[in-house]
């Protein structure tokens, strides 16, 4: 699958963590030369049965970055270059927390960042939550995205959502998980 300039995406569901509140999620990813990628998760089904906050508009985005967000509803995305190793983790928290992780492999972290996100907008309507964030990263041609969702439900369920899954327990970090090429213009 290759991303050109704007395209939707499905997500799936993991199927051994069946999600009930959530009947689908969608994400919109965005390139431009000026702006690098940005991205829209939008969750469909029954809100009020998600672990969100409340509220929409543009999110005060956290001053540093916050271990362990997978750990609750959670939107990610995961960048490499074609055929490298190494990668990114980005994690984002519907309250304005973030995350950024540096690894040189498979699991293998190197550091954090501080790489906040430029902005990260809520847009919430019944029966739909969507969450936009422009992380300001300018991919090169041929880079690798793989993109994932942990949907918290109020009695504490959780799904795992993501372009594909590899066999086995849920896993985005795998190499089977990147599966779009991006296909913008590198930065000059």
């Amino acid at each position: 699958m290759s991303v050109h300039s704007s395209e939707r995406r499905q997500l799936i569901c993991h199927p051994d963590t069946p999600a009930r509140a959530v009947r689908s999620i969608a994400v919109e990813v965005d390139l431009s030369f000026d702006g690098g990628f940005a991205l829209r998760f939008i969750v469909d089904g029954e809100i009020g049965a998600i672990v969100l906050p409340q509220g929409e508009g543009e999110l005060v985005i956290a001053d540093s970055g916050t271990d362990g967000l997978w750990q609750g509803t959670c939107f990610e995305a995961f960048l490499t270059e074609e055929g490298q190793p190494d990668y990114t983790e980005f994690n984002y928290a519907p309250d304005g927390r973030w995350a950024c992780y540096q690894f040189d492999d498979y699991r293998s972290l190197l550091s954090s960042d501080d790489l906040a996100p430029w902005k990260m907008e809520v847009e919430r309507a019944p029966g739909r939550y969507a969450m936009r964030i422009e992380p300001g990263i300018f991919p090169d041609t041929g880079s690798k995205l793989a993109l994932s969702a942990v949907i918290e439900e109020v009695d504490g369920a959780k799904s795992y959502w993501a372009l594909r899954h590899p066999p086995g327990k849920p896993d985005f970090h795998h190499p089977d998980c990147f599966a779009l090429t991006l296909e913008a213009r590198g930065r000059a």
